[in-house]
């Protein structure tokens, strides 16, 4: 059960763009009120037994209400152009799925995307002219879009391919960063921190 002190934020809204990023927003509020596993699972309440006794009825009478709750928060969190693709759908796991399979694609269309993303990172290369600042942007904006789409981006890969399709000029740098750091255990974040890694950004600059 969500804390009863806990008060959630207004619910992201989908316009109809950037729907991985929005997902993963909505996954989280709809967990934060313990409502996830209602729109995961699909699952309706079990159906009441004959005579019934006054806990079963109340158990049930909240299994529905909570399925009742997640529909509620998708509806909301929708634009109206939006909602009125899955005002049909009955059910929060209807909505969910529908959602996904138009503005995400199924399973096939998924493994397409990653392939592509997957070899645009593998193509790309520092121009001469670019800044070590822009060319990283360039490469992390890929890697973001591979992680919202469920694949698993370690940051050693991400460091490994700042460093390796960096101009020869900066053969130098790159070698003393190699050679002072674990690369393997170096976060994005703790490589850009590194005076090393300043030293090629000032001097990419110049």
């Amino acid at each position: 059960m969500a804390s009863g002190s806990f008060q959630a934020p207004q619910a992201p809204i989908f316009t109809g763009e950037n729907y991985q990023i929005w997902s993963v927003k909505m996954k989280s509020y709809l967990k934060a009120l313990s409502l996830w596993n209602v729109v995961e699972s699909g699952k309706e309440p079990a159906p009441l037994p004959e005579n019934p006794t006054m806990h079963q009825i109340k158990v049930y009478e909240e299994e529905a209400a909570r399925k009742d709750r997640a529909l509620t928060c998708i509806y909301s969190a929708l634009s109206d152009a939006i909602f009125t693709s899955i005002m049909d759908c009955d059910t929060p796991k209807k909505a969910w799925d529908k959602l996904q399979s138009e503005f995400e694609g199924n399973e096939r269309v998924k493994v397409v995307k990653l392939l592509n993303l997957k070899r645009r990172f593998e193509m790309l290369r520092m121009g001469d002219n670019e800044s070590v600042r822009d060319y990283s942007n360039k490469v992390m904006e890929i890697v973001n879009q591979v992680r919202l789409l469920g694949e698993k981006f370690e940051d050693y890969k991400v460091v490994e391919k700042i460093l390796i399709s960096l101009p020869d000029k900066f053969e130098s740098k790159i070698s003393a960063i190699e050679e002072s750091c674990d690369l393997k255990k170096l976060t994005i974040a703790e490589c850009w921190r590194k005076p090393q890694v300043y030293g090629v950004a000032i001097s990419n600059t110049r």
